[in-house]
């Protein structure tokens, strides 16, 4: 008589299972992994920006606590170009992702992933005349996509900025 219980409690399960956390050692959570590091690591604190141009989604959309909306992402590259990777610019800006907070969550249709969510804790730290401060510490949340095979950043959620 309980062996039906164990049945169904094992379904349910599984059935809660599918759509948890993507395992750290998992393809898609260590491609978007390494994409976040291409945007934050290369393009934001090395100013390789050429990565932004083939990471980011053409219908690119970025929410932001405290600066608001931007809905291009022509506009969004050159205002990384022409702001924390400006020379002339006296202040510079680095993000450190903190240490466990990256979490994905795979998005199927009819079984096939089509997109992922990927969230996180990561901090700023600002640098002027060689003196390094902590800055704010916020969350986050991407929305990854595919495209023809490829991992498109298309929505970011950049909240709960709070500073130490």
């Amino acid at each position: 008589m309980q062996k039906p219980i164990y049945i169904v409690l094992s379904l349910l399960g599984v059935l809660a299972n599918m759509n948890a956390q993507m395992a750290t050692d998992s393809e898609i959570f260590k491609t978007l992994k390494a994409n976040d590091s291409l945007i934050f690591e290369r393009s934001f604190n090395h100013c390789e920006t050429q990565y932004l141009s083939q990471l980011i989604a053409k219908d690119f959309e970025f929410y932001h606590d405290i600066s608001g909306l931007e809905t291009s992402k022509t506009r969004f590259i050159e205002s990384i170009k022409n702001g924390i990777c400006n020379p002339d610019i006296a202040t510079t800006s680095r993000r450190e992702l903190i240490d466990g907070s990256l979490e994905v969550f795979p998005l199927q249709n009819d079984g096939v992933i089509y997109a992922a969510l990927q969230n996180g804790i990561h901090r700023f730290f600002e640098t002027t005349n060689d003196k390094e401060v902590p800055g704010s510490t916020a969350k986050f949340s991407h929305l990854w996509i595919i495209e023809d095979g490829k991992w498109y950043l298309k929505r970011v959620i950049s909240y709960d900025h709070q500073m130490p």
